[in-house]
Formats: structure tokens, sequence, C-alpha cells
């Protein structure tokens, strides 16, 4: 007998039982439509974080003060450090090897007031290369220069949604808002930025970075952060190397920073996204085992149900091979039509998901759907080899007496 021949018969026995085989597939369908599901999230969730660091600029080494003595995404500083300041951001970008662009900045909490409106929002203190670091650009008017941070100018870039809330339609330019007690003229309105890691970037405001010292550390030099960028990826580690350098000599020899760049967070986060990926693919495999048993089990009475029908195919020629192979196909059959219908379920709540969250990029891959399918296909073989030995076992003459 053909493997087509056995496929023919599992499908009309299945079919002839179709509550049973339903009920029967119920864990299998479960257990495929949550492989699927969580493992496309995963994945939907790391594309997402790559694509918020994609946004945040190429190339990118960040440099912030205190030492990291673990390891992990952001440093744990230990003891006292130096802060970063201007003067090394300025050592960096005229000594360093491999850099484009240096931009050091400054930020804190402040509270944006127009005519009696006040907005509480980020205030970032920068200089011009912020915008060549980042790729933000003004919609309307300009951005900081080199002249409003040398004279501390008492200038602001609204951030979109800022402007709307403050001005409406009005035209912003060369009006005066009112940033933590302190009078700031309007240069400028960046473009729509959006949503960068759970930070609405639109209602952000930018002062000189000498204004944002005043404000934020006293008129001390003093930075949060110097962004940096790599002239290209293959020279991102010698620039590193480079900076470490620069950076230990102005600070007495002493590695009182740390410096990491897009590539090095990037693999974190992949770490961290394969093993949630392994996680959540371990707790969905536990439906397929549910949903295996639950095949053994119905295949074990199919067995005995069948007592009679199997002596008499073994009576009239039939081998233990081909009593054998019937019931592994019906396994197998019961798990991959269960694997199909829990796909299509989770291909369908994928659609869903998109639907009420367009930013989120997830969608069912095509090693998913391999992935859970050959789950589905293994669960089948797995839970159906001891009902098809079971089967291979009956004595035909005992079986023909059986009621």
């Amino acid at each position: 007998m053909d493997l087509t021949e056995y496929f023919r018969i599992a499908w009309d026995t299945l079919r002839q039982n179709k509550i049973r085989s339903l009920l029967t597939m119920l864990g299998v369908i479960i257990g495929v439509m949550s492989v699927a599901m969580l493992v496309a999230l995963g994945e939907a969730a790391q594309k997402y974080v790559e694509d918020q660091f994609t946004g945040l600029g190429s190339n990118l080494i960040l440099v912030t003060p205190g030492k990291q003595e673990t390891t992990g995404i952001a440093p744990v500083v230990a003891g006292s450090f130096r802060s970063l300041t201007r003067k090394d951001a300025l050592q960096v970008a005229r000594r360093a090897r491999g850099i484009r662009n240096v931009a050091p900045v400054v930020s804190g909490a402040g509270g944006v007031r127009y005519q009696g409106l006040l907005r509480d929002t980020m205030v970032i203190g920068a200089t011009e290369e912020w915008t060549e670091v980042r790729d933000l650009h003004p919609r309307i008017g300009r951005f900081i220069t080199r002249q409003d941070v040398e004279k501390n100018n008492a200038v602001v870039v609204l951030g979109s949604t800022i402007k709307e809330a403050l001005f409406g339609g009005k035209n912003a330019l060369n009006e005066k808002v009112t940033i933590n007690r302190r009078k700031f003229n309007v240069i400028g309105v960046m473009e729509d930025i959006g949503v960068t890691f759970g930070i609405d970037m639109d209602t952000i405001v930018f002062l000189p970075l000498s204004a944002g010292q005043q404000m934020f550390h006293g008129g001390n030099d003093e930075l949060f952060q110097i962004i940096i960028t790599a002239t290209n990826p293959e020279e991102v580690q010698d620039a590193i190397e480079s900076i470490r350098e620069i950076l230990t000599a102005a600070h007495d020899y002493i590695e009182d920073f740390t410096i990491v760049d897009q590539a090095t967070i990037l693999e974190a986060f992949d770490r961290i996204f394969d093993m949630l990926r392994i996680m959540l693919a371990g707790l969905a495999s536990i439906s397929l085992l549910v949903g295996g048993i639950g095949i053994m089990n119905i295949m074990l009475v199919s067995v005995r149900e069948r007592t009679r029908e199997v002596g008499l195919r073994k009576a009239v020629g039939a081998t233990r091979w081909d009593v054998g192979m019937q019931f592994l196909i019906e396994s197998i059959t019961l798990s991959a039509v269960g694997g199909v219908i829990g796909i299509f379920i989770g291909y369908l709540g994928t659609v869903v998901l998109v639907y009420f969250y367009e930013s989120f990029p997830v969608s069912v891959s095509a090693w998913s759907v391999a992935t859970a399918f050959i789950f589905s296909l293994s669960v089948g073989v797995f839970f159906g080899v001891y009902p098809a030995l079971k089967a291979t076992s009956i004595d035909p003459v005992e079986a023909l007496r059986y009621e």
C-alpha cells in the first residue's frame, strides 16, 4: 500500500469522527497558534528596537560619565568620577580618529510657558552638531549655532507638538517663551520626529549648550552625554579606542567614563530577545505537549475500538508495517491538520494586532510558520508511535474473537 492510500484512509477515519477529531486537535491548534504568535511578537519587538536605534542615527558612539562595572546596557557607576565637559568634547573632535561629528549634550526637565499656557517637557542643551549627529532638522527657522553657544544667547527651538500646544496655527518664530523663569526667543520649530523608546521627541525643546548648562548645572561645564558619529561602520572600533585614549589622558589616566556604540547595544538586545523567544516558544510548547498526549490517548482508544478491523486486515494479508503505518499516519494527520489551523489562527491574530497597533511591526515570518508546523508534525510522530506499536502487536486470531 502506497503513502497516498495511507493518508486517504486516515482522512476518511477522521471525517467519520469529526467532533472527536476536532477536540483531539484542539491542544495542537492552541500550541501551534501560541508558537506562531509568540515568535512573531518576539521578532516584532526586536525589529521595533532595531528601528528605534536606526532612527537615532548611524554609526553612533555614546560617551557617558561614570565607569560601567557590570555587563548590560546602562552604565552602573562605582565610586566618584569626573564629569564630562565641553572641553572633553572639543578634544575628541580635534584629535580622535575616524569620527565625523561630536555633539555634547545636557538635558533636564522644564516648564515652557507662553501667555498663560504651560507645558512641562524635556529640555536639551545642544550645539549645532546635534542635527548632523541625529539627522534631524528644523522644519521652520533654524537650529542652534556656534555663536548662540559662545554668546549664551537666549534662543530656543521648539518640538512640533510643543509649538502646536502653545501657539496653535500661529507663527511661533520670534515669539518669547519662558523656560524655568528665563525668557527665550523662538528661532525654529523641529520637523515631526515621533516617538523614540517611549519618548515623544516632538515635545522636546532645544537650547544652546551654554544655556542648558546654566539652567541645569549652575553654569558649570558639565555634560549629560557626548554623542559621536564615526565616518563609517568599519571605523567605529578604531574611533572608540582613540576616544578612550584621549579622555583617559584628559582625566588623569583614570577611565571614569563609559563608551558604547550602537552595535554593542543592539547585540545586548539581540541576546535578550533570543532568550525571550526561546522562553516563549518553550511555554507555547507546553500546549503542544498537552495536545500530543491527547492525540496518543485518542489513538489508543481508536486501536481498542478497531481491534476486529486490525485482526481482519492481518487475516487477509496486511503486514505489521501496514497496520503500524496506518495508525501512525492517522496520528500525523491529526497533528498536521491541527498545525495548519493553528498557523492560520495565529496569522489572523497578527492581523488584528497590526490593525490596533499599526506602529508595531508584527507579522508571521516564513521560518516561524515552518517551525510551528514542524513542531506539530513532530508531536504527531512522537505520540503516534506507541499506539502504532500497540496496534501491530494485536494477535489476528484473538482480534477476530474480540467483541
